[in-house]
């Protein structure tokens, strides 16, 4: 019998108002992510990609259905809680980096722990081990201004592995970093899903980042019209 999805959204509507207008920007979504999946969440610009990346990783509530993170639903959990279940479960990565450049690399690596109340002593041994493990030895005590776009990347994953959740979610991981680099990066998010097992999710608008998956879900104006990877090709190329 398979064991229940990580994450699943059931006929996730997200609509905003705008005035006397209401907008949908996600219209009936239902998804099941198994536990070790790689997903890639696909689509051009505007067709609900960053809604989706904020349901999936339990940023924010849907206007209507259900979202559940591990077999609970997160419109039950108090803030508190859900903050907590999110800081222990999941870890993001963004395109931006979203590192604090007032920190070194080693600080900005331990900051989630803080959040999750570890000891200070094995904050920095295990942001020690994550840099280290990341080719990062010799960086830890840089600023991210002095450092490049790959190398800051990888400190943002450093920094999501850091209480070692189940679940890696990334916005446009690539988006910011020459083609090289970038494939590096999904190399590194590879290793992480095939060697520790992690449930990676990875929402993007570029196809070819479909190639590291095992599952791909199309997402078109507000509604997933695929999750097949050869049909995702031909979709994407004909609605380009």
């Amino acid at each position: 019998m398979p064991g229940r999805p990580i994450i699943k959204l059931e006929d996730v509507w997200k609509i905003y108002q705008l005035g006397k207008i209401e907008l949908a920007v996600l219209k009936g979504v239902s998804l099941e992510i198994d536990p070790g999946a790689f997903v890639v969440i696909l689509g051009p610009s505007g067709s609900g990609k960053s809604t989706m990346l904020n349901m999936v990783g339990c940023l924010d509530l849907p206007t209507k259905g259900k979202v559940f993170l591990d077999g609970s639903d997160i419109s039950k959990m108090s803030e508190d809680q859900l903050a907590q279940a999110r800081g222990k479960k999941i870890g993001f990565i963004f395109q931006q980096f979203n590192l604090l450049n007032n920190l070194n690399a080693l600080e900005n690596v331990m900051m989630p722990m803080i959040f999750q109340g570890k000891p200070e002593i094995e904050r920095i041994k295990r942001a020690e081990f994550l840099l280290s493990s990341l080719g990062l030895k010799e960086r830890m005590s840089h600023r991210p201004t002095e450092l490049s776009g790959g190398e800051q990347q990888r400190i943002a994953i450093a920094r999501a592995l850091s209480n070692n959740p189940e679940i890696i979610v990334a916005d446009e991981p690539t988006g910011n970093l020459d083609s090289s680099t970038g494939k590096k990066i999904m190399e590194t998010l590879t290793d992480l899903h095939k060697n520790e097992g992690k449930t990676i999710i990875v929402v993007t608008h570029d196809p070819t980042i479909a190639d590291y998956s095992n599952q791909v879900v199309y997402i078109k104006d507000g509604r997933l019209v695929s999750n097949h990877l050869m049909e995702e090709k031909v979709l994407w190329s004909n609605n380009k």
